[in-house]
């Protein structure tokens, strides 16, 4: 349901973004080469100043949010729309797979770190920024993709995410900042079915 109380709707647009890295994800490449092209496709796309239902960018009072915009059926890729309300935050976390991160309204924080290779090695922080809308990054290969993230601003962040699997329903790790240690976690959905479907 959108803020009036109706069915959400997708913006003719996300088909365009859906199509587009879906012929990327298609012809195959490193992952190098596949989110180079795929975060070209996003900045562009962002540009346009496409609508999100705002059923998909609502934030949640107690924890971050990650909405479906599209699942791809066979589970090659997803696009989420991730929502951090002002002064929430995620743990620090991988994904296992490749990841772009374009802002579609607010800030977004970002610590990132070298990714360890054994559980319970110490975090090294490798780098310190903020997104603003409009603004893409190549957030993970699966080599590369350790991070912590929050709202860097006074209003709510809500971010576009396309990751190279369901990331919905995808394992992934969660680290300690203070040990190392792991813990092996599913994000979910919070909510269903994707945009791309209504």
């Amino acid at each position: 349901m959108n803020e009036e109380g109706g069915p959400a709707m997708a913006d003719p647009m996300l088909r365009q973004l859906i199509e587009e890295v879906e012929t990327i994800v298609a012809a195959g490449g490193s992952e190098e080469e596949v989110t180079a092209k795929v975060a070209e496709t996003l900045t562009g796309w962002l540009a346009q100043g496409p609508a999100i239902d705002a059923a998909y960018r609502r934030p949640d009072d107690d924890k971050y949010v990650l909405y479906p915009l599209h699942v791809d059926p066979e589970g090659r890729f997803s696009i989420a729309s991730a929502v951090w309300n002002v002064g929430q935050s995620t743990p620090v976390h991988g994904h296992e797979t490749w990841g772009v991160v374009g802002i579609y309204s607010g800030v977004e924080h970002e610590i990132a770190y070298a990714k360890p290779h054994a559980e319970g090695e110490r975090l090294v922080q490798v780098a310190e920024s903020d997104w603003s809308a409009g603004e893409v990054t190549v957030c993970c290969t699966t080599d590369d993709d350790v991070h912590w993230v929050a709202c860097g601003g006074a209003e709510p962040c809500v971010g576009v995410h396309i990751y190279g699997t369901d990331i919905g329903t995808w394992s992934r790790r969660a680290y300690d900042p203070d040990d190392g240690s792991v813990t092996w976690f599913t994000s979910g959905w919070s909510n269903w079915p994707p945009l791309s479907e209504a």
